[in-house]
């Protein structure tokens, strides 16, 4: 695809992001929605052109639809196919990996996750980026990063260098602005030994099936473990995503194509000659690792580069974005001039514990010891504990609504819910009650009859989706409001 390379990266930006992969495209993305100055940089000179991060969660396409791309990767996406498992040149039988969960009003992208390899979401992003103003420099290899009092000064290997108010680190597992800030990351190798994955070109293999083949001694269901392997059509191109594990910890995958023939020669049916191309391939030892923090000065890490998973489970990508989604709406109000600096703390409060109950369940999943199901779509997690969550009202039942939950879907009084939300603007709504409510500059009012995925009361929900305050009516609303970067007006 054609590049909208940034051509001038000198002068000053008002976020400098590191790294244009998922997480700093999406970032960059929703600044721009908020009228954010972000300037991208990408030490490569072109976008990522693997599948790797293949699975986009039912609560990463919530966000996709807010940020305007969802229709996008649903055109060029597909349900993840099922599970065939061969021995011997036969077909033995199916194999679901996910447990069904049933789309709802609430949670109507609920069910499996929607399959577009990496570099195809990455592109979609991007054309959404440069549609919005934005774009990408290439070629830019951060080599060093100072930060004073009034913003971050970056150096490259060639170029001018950049300024800018605030940086964001987005440049994956091997982070150079983390290294550069010091942050350590704590973890532990998920499996011993290593695995492969690659994008590749095969023959005597149907598009309908994600194809299995396992160890001898292995079980279904039993992860990513030993000397698996499986082979899944990427849907809308002629390839497919190849993914191979070593029992062996001292083994050394060749990503060569002769080495990847010679590897489905061996482990499967297939002649070596049935693999016709090799489009890109890497090997890596599954680790799951968090950054000791996530904020250093006016530098924060996002995606890969504050926390690294296992594939498996498909949490790595989804998470990171998530990020990303979480800190562009607070960088927002900072840079306004509408929030206390002190909004931007709440970014590690509410992602880090977020990004390490992920790289549990990851590693879970990885091990054979997790379903994919309710638990990997993301529909769940919330910052019921963070200091911007809360909840005035009391005696909620148990599985009632609270402030730090995602705010559900759903259609009340010819008022669709993601409609109303989809923007960069918080919302006021009220459910089942006629309860005044204040002016709140650049927020959009809402009213809709009871809802049972609600209750009654009055919500505001976040730029990001999220319950930020709730009430039975807004009385005590006014407190809230200067935390975040609103303003009451005749309350």
């Amino acid at each position: 695809m054609e590049f909208n390379e940034v051509k001038e990266t000198a002068g000053v930006a008002d976020v400098l992001v590191v790294g244009a992969g998922p997480t700093g495209l999406a970032l960059a993305l929703d600044l721009a929605r908020h009228g954010v100055r972000a300037l991208v940089v990408e030490r490569s000179a072109a976008l990522f052109p693997g599948s790797r991060g293949k699975g986009i969660q039912p609560r990463t396409q919530e966000v996709f639809d807010d940020l305007g791309v969802l229709d996008a990767l649903r055109a060029k996406g597909g349900t993840y196919p099922v599970g065939m498992v061969w021995k011997d040149g036969r077909r033995l039988g199916e194999h679901r990996m996910f447990d069904e969960v049933p789309a709802t009003e609430a949670e109507p992208y609920a069910g499996s996750a929607l399959m577009v390899p990496q570099w195809r979401t990455q592109e979609i992003l991007y054309a959404r980026l440069v549609e919005l103003g934005g774009g990408v420099a290439f070629g830019r290899e951060l080599t060093g990063l100072a930060q004073d009092a009034d913003g971050v000064t970056a150096s490259f290997t060639d170029g001018a260098p950049v300024r800018a108010r605030y940086a964001v680190a987005a440049d994956g597992g091997r982070s150079a602005v983390r290294r550069a800030l010091g942050i350590g990351m704590t973890g532990e190798s998920v499996d011993p030994a290593p695995a492969l994955v690659a994008d590749v070109r095969v023959t005597g293999l149907d598009r309908d099936n994600w194809h299995f083949f396992p160890p001898a001694d292995a079980t279904p269901g039993g992860g990513m473990r030993g000397d698996f392997l499986g082979i899944c059509p990427l849907p809308h191109t002629e390839d497919f995503q190849l993914a191979a594990g070593y029992a062996d910890p001292s083994a050394v995958p060749d990503t060569t194509l002769a080495g990847i023939r010679k590897l489905v020669a061996t482990r499967t049916h297939l002649a070596e000659d049935a693999v016709t191309e090799v489009r890109w391939a890497s090997d890596f030892r599954p680790r799951a690792a968090l950054a000791d923090r996530f904020r250093q000065g006016r530098v924060f890490l996002a995606g890969d580069a504050a926390h690294v998973h296992s594939p498996a489970g498909g949490q790595g990508l989804n998470t990171s974005v998530q990020d990303a989604y979480n800190l562009a709406w607070k960088l927002a109000a900072v840079l306004r001039g509408d929030a206390p600096a002190a909004l931007l703390d709440s970014y590690e409060e509410e992602r880090r514990p977020v990004a390490a109950q992920m790289l549990g369940l990851s590693t879970g999943v990885h091990r054979g010891e997790v379903r994919r199901g309710a638990a990997t779509q993301q529909l769940g997690l919330g910052y019921r504990g963070s200091p911007l969550a809360v909840e005035t009202r009391t005696d909620l039942p148990g599985d009632a609504l609270r402030a730090g939950d995602r705010a559900p879907d759903g259609t009340r009084g010819g008022v669709r819910l993601f409609d109303a939300f989809r923007g960069p603007h918080w919302t006021l709504l009220t459910v089942g009650t006629d309860t005044g409510v204040p002016e709140l500059p650049g927020v959009r009012t809402v009213r809709i009859p009871a809802y049972e995925a609600y209750g009654t009361g009055v919500f505001l929900v976040r730029p990001d989706g999220y319950v930020g305050w709730a009430g039975t009516s807004a009385a005590e609303l006014a407190p809230y409001a200067p935390l975040v970067g609103l303003t009451v007006r005749n309350p």
